[in-house]
């Protein structure tokens, strides 16, 4: 059996953070994208909740991708983070 098994995956990592830090959990999500330089994850959240996300300048948006280097070192696969910002689909209707 192999140690990285028992190990939360960087899409279980990423997904749990941003759980914590937003008002509407539920509404998160995150896919990958694979290319020949590495993966791409993407990360969803309500369009109410993208600024708790991104934090003040950046910075935690920033704090995510430093996590995630770190990951990358450890299991040896690059992986980047792409914040999604979607409008609110009910507001863009009005």
């Amino acid at each position: 059996m192999s140690e990285s098994s028992a190990e939360p995956s960087a899409i279980e990592l990423i997904a749990a953070i941003a759980r914590s830090l937003v008002d509407k959990p539920e509404a998160v999500s995150v896919s990958e994208t694979s290319n020949e330089v590495g993966t791409i994850l993407r990360l969803r959240v309500d369009p109410t909740d993208v600024g708790k996300v991104i934090g003040k300048q950046g910075r935690t948006a920033r704090s995510l991708r430093t996590i995630l280097g770190a990951v990358s070192v450890k299991l040896h696969h690059r992986y980047s983070l792409e914040i999604v910002e979607e409008s609110n689909p009910q507001s863009a209707s009005r």
